[in-house]
């Protein structure tokens, strides 16, 4: 028998060539990928992060995709088969509301049709963007797609604004579409990420700008502090010929930086109430050709569609839904059909989230801004020349001022529709304020630049329903006290340790726990000992902090909550009324509780914070998995919950005693505008998502301490810290 030995180099040819074929890639765009890939270079500097140039603005975005995909393909893949509403065909049926959900509220049709109509220069950065990508996948014959082997150019135009929230449906959630729709049958994977977390809902993000009357160097500062999903966003640095140089933070598979700066000036995104989706109550009936609506006396046809949904292992769905002028019906209450007035997707928005990052003024910003496509982000901005501002929200509907739009609306009157979008000028801001700071952390905008902040009464509700939170409370402190600032101590400032919200809650506790009248050496009577002598700072060995967290998650889910008028949970004023309503022993209860789940799991009730709160990063897959037995790093921090400023939200899971962080601080960045930029920044575990690299959770111990890394942004620095480069 005789044996044949192909050379390596021939076994590799030999896998491309056959990959290319099945990949359905003809030899001319091949081509023009390699041609492209020589105008672009990536740099990587020591902790991994990319520094890409490119000849034009395209080839930015051609290697700023590619290499996302070296860092993270299956985050890149796995958003866009979300915004697709595929990812029951990854999952299962557990997935298919949430994937009706997302057709009913991003029209495919209208991103295809708006790539065909786009601007030749956005085109060419939609070409770029697939183009990126699937280079990738035709170098890395290796890499399986869970589902998308190509991209196509008008995928970004599902997803214009680059926020993890940027999806706004009133009031309607997934679990009532399924109802209505009939997929109910299907047990909802909505439902079960959403059980009942006392935390989920009050995290956010924090902003902070400084003018020159409040810089120790006269130059403007700005913090950039996004609260997210931990390794939701890379950390970038994209550049053209054509004036493009831009570092910052961006989501996978997008190709403009979401948070960041270039030498102008920077702008950071938290999110906000304003109200920019509304629900409506239509009176229906069957037609002699289908499905009507009333509306100012007449009654008009119900628009129908059919959507087909595929889950993994399942015969095709087919369901028919249902549209008005308003938009889709998503649910039915007391017997109306429900629809949902919203905009949550166009080119106006993409081309705003692009032509941000170009911006070389202020006055430039501003008119970006003007665009007002931006639907689920308030931003704050610092510039070059000592200016600084803050936007409520961008895109507000005009609407009636004295209505609770929070509340679904009668639909039989088209008053009661739209009337435009508010000009920039009278939605809710602060631009170049007295105080000479701002700061918003997901909280009214009336107390965003401390007494020259903007006046509620000026405002109709539904611009600003937003309540105070803790963590406004904190920051509003920390500004009003402090004296002139440097990069350091903006930093400082915002790894804050204080988590204010249990100077209000622990002392009504000690107060409770001490009526009870006994032993001072009982187990009870310690905790409440230890609780009382508690500076309320975050430390690792703080027992009082795991005892008083333990303690506010279960209390929290006792607490009433009011709501404002526009719909807003105000948290402080609950936490007040439920001190007051006399419930001392209920809060001894809990304590009690605490005491016994702690003394269960660890043996003792003193465990130190530290020894509790963990993080771990574990391989990149769609789930979490945590394991005690492995490694992990303590953290001093908690969730902003509590109000303390550097958010870090962990809980235990299944088969886990120690809590592990998920989502909290992410990509962290202070930046000093001067006639040169100066920066500091820190990333949540790694670059890299793949366990094999050196970058998969080299910052871990950096993040875990809250030590900065200086920011590389001129060639020549970036070159002194490069450990690679190359073409895509």
């Amino acid at each position: 028998m005789k044996t044949y030995f192909i050379l390596p180099s021939l076994c590799l040819i030999f896998l491309v060539f056959s990959h290319s074929l099945s990949f359905g890639v003809n030899s001319n765009q091949i081509k023009a990928w390699k041609a492209q890939s020589k105008r672009v270079n990536i740099i990587r500097d020591e902790y991994g992060v990319p520094h890409i140039y490119g000849k034009f603005d395209a080839d930015a975005v051609f290697g700023l995709l590619y290499a996302q995909c070296e860092d993270d393909f299956m985050r890149v893949e796995m958003n866009y088969i979300e915004k697709l509403g595929r990812k029951a065909e990854v999952f299962g049926p557990n997935e298919l509301a949430n994937d009706l959900y997302i057709r009913l509220i991003i029209s495919q049709e209208e991103a295809k049709q708006e790539y065909k109509t786009s601007p030749l220069w956005l085109k060419k950065l939609l070409h770029a963007y697939a183009d990126g990508i699937n280079y990738y996948l035709y170098k890395h014959p290796e890499v399986k797609p869970a589902l998308l082997s190509h991209f196509e150019p008008w995928y970004p135009l599902l997803w214009t604004d680059g926020s993890i929230g940027a999806i706004s449906t009133g009031s309607i959630n997934q679990a009532e579409v399924a109802r209505f729709y009939g997929l109910m049958g299907n047990k909802l994977s909505y439902l079960k990420r959403n059980a009942v977390d006392p935390e989920a809902d009050l995290t956010g993000s924090n902003g902070f700008a400084v003018g020159p009357a409040k810089s120790k160097s006269g130059n403007s500062l700005f913090y950039i502090n996004p609260h997210v999903t931990f390794y939701f966003r890379p950390e970038v640095q994209m550049s053209s010929e054509e004036g493009l140089n831009v570092y910052g933070a961006v989501t996978w598979g997008q190709f403009f930086v979401y948070q960041g700066f270039n030498r102008f000036g920077g702008w950071m995104h938290t999110s906000s109430q304003v109200d920019v989706a509304d629900n409506y109550a239509e009176t229906t009936r069957d037609g002699q050709h289908g499905k009507e609506y009333l509306l100012d006396g007449k009654w008009l046809p119900i628009k129908e569609q059919s959507i087909v949904l595929q889950a993994k292992g399942q015969s095709p769905h087919i369901i028919q839904v249902y549209s008005n002028h308003r938009g889709p019906i998503m649910a039915e209450r007391e017997g109306k059909w429900i629809s949902v007035k919203s905009y949550n997707r166009s080119i106006k928005s993409l081309i705003q989230s692009w032509a941000r990052t170009k911006t070389k003024s202020f006055e430039e910003f501003q008119s970006v801004m003007n665009m007002r496509a931006n639907t689920s982000n308030n931003t704050v901005y610092a510039g070059q020349h000592g200016r600084i501002a803050y936007w409520h929200g961008n895109f507000v509907p005009k609407r009636q001022p004295e209505i609770d739009w929070s509340l679904v609306q009668d639909g039989t009157k088209s008053s009661l529709d739209w009337k435009g979008v508010h000009p920039l000028k009278e939605i809710v801001q602060s631009i170049d304020p007295i105080s000479a700071w701002i700061q918003n952390c997901n909280s009214t905008p009336f107390t965003v630049s401390g007494l020259s902040s903007p006046k509620k009464s000026q405002f109709p509700v539904y611009m600003a329903p937003d309540a105070e939170n803790f963590r406004d409370k904190n920051a509003f402190r920390l500004f009003s006290k402090s004296g002139k600032l440097d990069l350091d101590d903006l930093i400082q400032i915002g790894y804050d340790r204080k988590l204010i919200a249990f100077e209000y809650l622990i002392p009504a506790l000690v107060k409770a726990g001490e009526k009870r009248n006994l032993a001072a050496n009982s187990t009870f009577g310690l905790a409440i000992d230890t609780l009382k002598k508690w500076n309320f700072q975050a430390r690792l060995s703080s027992v009082a902090q795991t005892l008083a967290i333990q303690w506010g998650q279960k209390t929290l889910l006792k607490i009433p909550r009011k709501l404002m008028f526009g719909g807003e949970i105000d948290l402080i004023k609950s936490v007040e009324a439920y001190l007051a309503s006399g419930k001392e022993e209920e809060m001894c209860q809990v304590l009690d509780v605490v005491l016994q789940d702690l003394h269960k799991n660890w043996g003792t009730w003193q465990v130190a914070w530290g020894e509790l709160n963990r993080l771990q990063r574990i391989g990149n897959q769609s789930e979490f998995y945590f394991d005690d037995a492995q490694a992990s790093y303590a953290v001093p921090f908690a969730s902003s919950t509590w109000g303390m400023l550097p958010s870090y939200n962990s809980k235990a899971f299944p088969n886990t005693k120690k809590w592990y962080g998920v989502n909290g601080n992410s990509f962290i960045c202070a930046v000093e505008f001067g006639p040169k930029i100066k920066a500091k920044s820190l990333l949540a575990g790694g670059q890299s998502g793949d366990i094999h690299s050196p970058h998969f959770f080299d910052q871990a111990q950096n993040y875990a301490e809250g030590k900065f890394k200086d920011v590389h942004f001129y060639l020549d620095d970036v070159l002194k810290h490069q450990k690679s480069a190359y073409h895509p």
